[in-house]
């Protein structure tokens, strides 16, 4: 599959999402398609796009193709900050979806921006760095864990409903939130491109093709983490999107950065828009929530595209 034909399959797939499932009735058509279908799909599309873009940077620059998100801390700080909102205000606060998110986004930037330091000094390896986000991540698992242990039975469902992450929408406040931050990121992330490619030769070849890799690393974990923080605060951690989706772009079109980067947005949005599709056609009164199926989808996928590789 050339890029223009997988470029092609991503916006049938991000067109015809709305229309996927049961027909409303009519009377309700036009609210239902409006306020609901299409900005939940757009919503997808801009966090798919995100841990796609984000997700690739990351395993380019820490030279481990395993690399996430959750590497530095992110995902973990933002569930961190979730259930301290859901524990600390039972009654107002955890009711109140902008106040969970900006809790959110404030713990994923306290454990993240450690990460960030740690990366702009100049005689740091990536491997100092990588071990600094795994220590944090473990760090605040561990708080998370003893907030659960503290919270009632009501807070401790609506964290782990939260934890399980969705795009469920009504209206367009989520995308004009979400927007301007995660293009912020993606532009940020994308002006490091050649950089990332260059460090696929190691850092000090990279640095004597006149890349600064002090800044390039600022750059990519802090705006990256931004991103993140942004998603995760207001969808909650969605998880195998930034791990699965650059390899299955690096299967297709390879691992050239410049292909790679800004393929691993298109595909990373048409990825998590099929699985919210999925995710609303097979629930029979409930819904399934949209990380359960990335990552139900995700782990087989990586698996048959690594024996395929091998």
């Amino acid at each position: 599959m050339n890029r223009i034909a997988l470029l092609l399959l991503c916006l049938v797939i991000a067109c015809s999402a709305p229309f996927i499932g049961p027909t409303p009735p009519d009377h309700a058509m036009e609210f239902i398609y409006m306020q609901l279908r299409i900005p939940r799909v757009l919503v997808a599309g801009v966090v798919g796009c995100t841990f796609g873009i984000v997700g690739a940077a990351f395993q380019a620059l820490f030279g481990n193709p395993l690399a996430t998100p959750s590497t530095t801390g992110t995902t973990a700080g933002a569930a961190l900050g979730a259930l301290f909102a859901f524990v600390a205000f039972p009654s107002s606060l955890a009711q109140w979806t902008l106040g969970v998110a900006g809790f959110s986004f404030l713990g994923a930037l306290i454990v993240a921006f450690p990460v960030a330091v740690l990366a702009s000094r100049y005689q740091r390896r990536m491997e100092d760095v990588l071990l600094a986000g795994i220590a944090l991540t473990l760090a605040a698992g561990a708080l998370t864990t003893g907030l659960q242990s503290q919270a009632d039975m009501a807070a401790t469902q609506r964290a782990v409903l939260w934890s399980l992450g969705s795009l469920t929408q009504v209206g367009y406040d989520g995308i004009l939130g979400l927007a301007p931050l995660c293009v912020l990121c993606c532009i940020g992330v994308l002006t490091q491109t050649r950089a990332l490619d260059a460090l696929i030769t190691g850092e000090e070849r990279a640095q004597s093709q006149g890349v600064y890799t002090t800044q390039t690393r600022t750059i990519v974990l802090g705006v990256g983490s931004l991103g993140i923080a942004s998603c995760v605060a207001w969808c909650g951690p969605i998880a195998f999107v930034g791990l699965i989706v650059p390899h299955i772009v690096r299967f297709i079109l390879g691992s050239s950065r410049r292909i790679l980067l800004p393929y691993s947005g298109i595909v990373g949005a048409a990825f998590l828009i099929t699985c919210d599709v999925a995710a609303r056609f097979l629930s029979t009164g409930s819904e399934v929530p949209v990380g359960v199926m990335t990552a139900a989808v995700g782990a087989p996928l990586l698996i048959v595209l690594v024996l395929k590789q091998q």
